[in-house]
């Protein structure tokens, strides 16, 4: 029988220049993305970090990380709306089963 749900991990790193608000408003569209196709976990802010190489000459980035459960068609998506979202500047998603 075919697997209907997965455990997935997300990890996004949101551009530090945007303002307090704007970093929260993208947190939160991503977080209310991933409720509304599966189930949230855990979500962990983990704030301003420094990152491990510059990326468009910054050197900071502002990290969260999403624990999910969801179909697994839906990480493809995910990563789709990571990528044509201006502000977010690196993603990874990663299936834990």
């Amino acid at each position: 029988m075919a697997k209907v749900t997965g455990k997935y991990e997300t990890l996004f790193i949101v551009n530090p220049t945007l303002g307090e608000e704007e970093i929260s408003a993208l947190v939160q569209k991503f977080q209310s993305l991933v409720e509304a196709n599966g189930t949230v976990d855990k979500v962990e802010d983990w704030g301003k970090r420094r990152m491990a190489y510059a990326i468009d000459d910054l050197h900071e980035g502002y990290y969260t990380l999403i624990q999910f459960t969801s179909a697994p068609s839906f990480p493809a998506e995910l990563d789709r709306i990571y990528k044509i979202t201006d502000g977010v500047m690196r993603s990874i998603i990663v299936a834990l089963d």
